[in-house]
């Protein structure tokens, strides 16, 4: 099965942000990539958590519509693309966004939702403050591993920060998941020591194709609704990966400090492509199967 992460810098505009997105789109029906994974918070970043509330009541209209049509069109004309994105949906109860993961089909329809466990509330010394909990409103419930367009592969979905929680991972592997998301908006701190080792582990542990779609390079965040307009700037690692159940890197994208190429329009985007090969999917996990080979380890804890 091929696939393939689209990589680009988002910013708070969220009908531009659907417009690199399209470009991501009209590459991967090139390219016949069958499932398209795209960054968590493709719709946009904001300056903070009132700034978040209010643009997430728009994505609906000005981002996920949009791609629904765009896939439809494309299915008229025999396309089989599927789609994968990280947006915010507004929590009205808590004035707060809810970061979901989306499963849109090839017909345009929102089949899966997966909404974010695990919220990245951190200070780290030289480097940035985070507390996502100021903003989003945690998931409570993991979606089961799903099928996709290849029967043979099956989905589990997890976001960013999820990836650093190993029993998640390890419970949709027992789930029958052999393709693991995390699609992520990674800060360059955290990402230069821990991004590309977190990926492989992953895919070591859970003998899964790890999928790591990634926000990349320097966001450009404005609030309309400010008087003075003034921008905030956050930079996001990049580097999307494809691991195989092995560990080894398939595909990577480039990273923030790296030379970004940007089209006619001024838009940076690219697109990772990777094909998945179930032959070797299994030969891993029959050479070494840990499935039989793991043990209720809590129940040998002595009390």
């Amino acid at each position: 099965m091929k696939v393939a992460c689209g990589q680009f810098t988002v910013s708070s505009n969220i009908a531009h942000n659907f417009q690199i997105i399209k470009k991501l789109i009209t590459k991967s029906v090139q390219s016949n990539v069958e499932v398209l994974f795209l960054p968590e918070a493709s719709d946009y970043l904001a300056k903070n958590a009132g700034h978040s509330f209010r643009l997430s009541q728009k994505t609906n209209d000005l981002l996920v519509k949009p791609i629904q049509e765009e896939l439809k069109n494309l299915n008229s004309k025999n396309s089989k693309l599927s789609i994968s994105i990280g947006i915010h949906e507004p929590d009205f109860k808590n004035n707060k966004t809810i970061n979901k993961l989306l499963w849109i089909d090839n017909e345009g329809k929102i089949v899966h939702e997966y909404c974010k466990i695990h919220l990245f509330d951190v200070n780290i010394k030289n480097g940035p403050i985070l507390k996502e909990s100021n903003s989003v409103t945690p998931g409570n419930k993991i979606l089961p591993p799903f099928p996709s367009p290849d029967p043979n592969f099956n989905i589990g979905f997890q976001i960013c920060y999820d990836i650093r929680f190993p029993e998640l991972s390890t419970l949709l592997f027992k789930k029958g998941a052999n393709i693991l998301t995390f699609p992520s908006a990674f800060t360059v701190k955290t990402g230069e020591s821990h991004w590309k080792n977190l990926g492989r582990t992953r895919a070591i542990d859970n003998q899964s194709y790890v999928i790591m779609a990634a926000q990349c390079g320097e966001h450009q965040l404005v609030d309309e609704d400010e008087p003075n307009g003034e921008e905030t700037k956050r930079i996001s690692y990049g580097n999307s990966l494809i691991i195989d159940p092995w560990g080894d890197v398939l595909v990577e994208g480039l990273k923030y400090n790296d030379d970004l190429p940007k089209d006619e329009d001024g838009d940076y985007y690219e697109l990772c492509v990777a094909d998945l090969d179930y032959d070797r999917l299994s030969s891993v996990r029959e050479n070494m199967p840990l499935l039989s080979h793991r043990r209720d380890v809590y129940s040998l804890i002595e009390n």
